[in-house]
């Protein structure tokens, strides 16, 4: 039941919001069907950049994909937790890392989930920035390949999201914007500045080319 509520919400509410309304260009990452597991990995400029990679991802693997969310912000309550779980199948996580419960900590329930199967979506500047102003990658990303280095990740660049809904502003506006992917790749390193480094590249190429 939960795949098909997530392929009506993604597939065709937010899809179509996105593109008619809003005016998200989509591509079609239809080589991710041939990936087991995957790791994306996208600038973070608005609320809007989970809904809309989810919305680009193919039927057939929506459920196997979780956006990697803060808990502070999107499960305040066992019902906002609930509504994230099911609706947007988040997977939620503490900000900072929980050294006296370690099952709370951000990388074991990343690692987890990997290991349960699913992809993920993280952001690894963390926190929404200015649209075109990047924010330092944060390492967290850099541990969860180290441990997993057979997984790929996927790089993505979100065009002017920041500008279709700014931070700070719950008013969605139309504005021109798209989501651009790169190839999978698996590190290269098990150093944390360099696999960062990295990832900052191949987005950074992405927009270059759009």
């Amino acid at each position: 039941m939960k795949k098909i509520v997530l392929i009506v919400c993604y597939s065709v509410i937010v899809r179509n919001f996105l593109k008619i309304i809003v005016g998200v260009k989509f591509t079609k990452p239809s080589f991710l069907k041939n990936e087991k597991q995957f790791i994306l990995i996208a600038n973070h400029n608005s609320h809007l950049d989970a809904m809309s990679i989810m919305a680009s991802l193919p039927k057939s693997i929506l459920h196997n994909v979780k956006p990697v969310a803060a808990q502070d912000h999107f499960g305040k309550t066992k019902w906002q937790a609930w509504l994230s779980n099911y609706f947007i199948n988040a997977l939620l996580i503490q900000r900072k890392s929980d050294k006296e419960n370690p099952e709370n900590d951000p990388i074991y329930k990343m690692n987890k989930a990997l290991k349960d199967g699913y992809s993920l979506i993280i952001f690894p500047e963390g926190t929404r920035g200015e649209p075109n102003l990047p924010k330092e990658f944060k390492a967290g990303v850099a541990l969860i390949l180290i441990e997993n280095p057979h997984i790929p990740y996927v790089p993505i660049y979100l065009k002017a999201m920041g500008k279709a809904m700014p931070k700070g502003d719950s008013l969605i506006v139309p504005h021109e914007s798209a989501i651009l992917y790169g190839l999978p790749n698996k590190i290269s390193s098990l150093k944390v500045d360099v696999i960062l480094e990295q990832m900052k590249n191949e987005i950074e190429e992405l927009k270059l080319k759009d």
